[in-house]
């Protein structure tokens, strides 16, 4: 059985369809991910207490660029680990303990956003978000179905009456066009609303910020929405035409939604315990940035 990375590393030009990324983009990712493993080793062997000389005991089974792939191929193609650890010829507790261990070293090189990747610089951020209010950024959210809950009180709050299933909400704010995610927000409750979800978030913005959303937004002042019919009323022909341009301009984010829901482990029922929601789903968006080269430490002209 020919493995994952022996097929990209023969058929570069698969590596999108298997991977979701280019084999450019795959190696700069390895080769910044070997060093953040490195560190991470170094980090772990301080608080070791040796009881054999360093470099003795059993070798590991996979490189990092093995690593990498595996966990790629589960985020793009979510197979279950016994069929994920045939394909690099390790065990489903191996697989499951690999991906768990590089999904985490993507987590930490992968920026799921303009607002992530500027937190710690507060300067940074002020110009971040004094460039952002220029434009009219996109929001929208979107909800995957989850596991139900056993206990009846969960049940309900991660219950959507919307989806009719027990779902997590996410929510993309992007820039015009589509050209970034400049922030999400992932794994709130099913039966959360739009309007305040956004509210909840609304903080990281200058409060000149100006937005624009579908008809769930209606009714906060810094969201510019659609133009809904009344009962036994219709709309005019001037604000039909005004909400098929706002629909031009909203189908940026439907777009990046998409982007994100090219990796089935963010479009499929998510089987992975649910703690760990937050942290695959943004390395997943962290890995559609780098597929769209908004990651200067990454980027690659494809």
């Amino acid at each position: 059985m020919t493995s994952p990375l022996a097929r990209i590393e023969s058929y570069p030009h698969e590596a999108k369809r298997l991977i979701g990324i280019s084999y450019d983009q795959f190696l700069a990712l390895v080769a910044l991910a070997e060093e953040r493993h490195i560190e991470k080793q170094a980090e772990i062997e301080k608080k070791k207490i040796r009881i054999i000389a360093p470099g003795g005991g059993r070798k590991p089974e996979m490189s990092a660029k093995q690593g990498i792939c595996l966990c790629l191929v589960y985020l793009r193609q979510k197979p279950i680990f016994e069929i994920l650890g045939l394909l690099f010829d390790i065990s489903k507790t191996k697989a499951n303990d690999a991906f768990n261990y590089w999904v985490d070293i993507l987590r930490d090189i992968l920026p799921a956003s303009q607002i992530e990747e500027v937190s710690t610089d507060s300067q940074k951020y002020q110009e971040l978000q004094r460039m952002l209010s220029e434009y009219e950024l996109i929001v929208d959210s979107a909800e995957q179905a989850t596991a139900r809950p056993v206990d009846y009180q969960d049940q309900k709050r991660y219950y959507s009456g919307k989806k009719k299933m027990h779902t997590l909400k996410n929510q993309f704010i992007v820039l015009p066009g589509g050209e970034d995610i400049v922030d999400v927000c992932v794994g709130m409750l099913g039966k959360t609303s739009d309007i305040n979800l956004f509210r909840e978030t609304r903080y990281k913005f200058a409060d000149t910020q100006q937005f624009i959303g579908d008809k769930a937004y209606i009714g906060d002042d810094a969201i510019t929405t659609p133009h809904k019919k009344r009962k036994n009323t219709e709309i005019s022909e001037l604000q039909k035409q005004e909400n098929k341009e706002l629909s031009s301009r909203r189908i940026a984010v439907e777009h990046m939604i998409c982007r994100v829901k090219i990796f089935r482990v963010a479009s499929d029922r998510f089987r992975l315990a649910r703690h760990r929601y937050s942290q695959v789903i943004m390395a997943v968006c962290g890995l559609v940035r780098l597929r769209l080269n908004r990651l200067v430490s990454l980027a690659i002209n494809t």
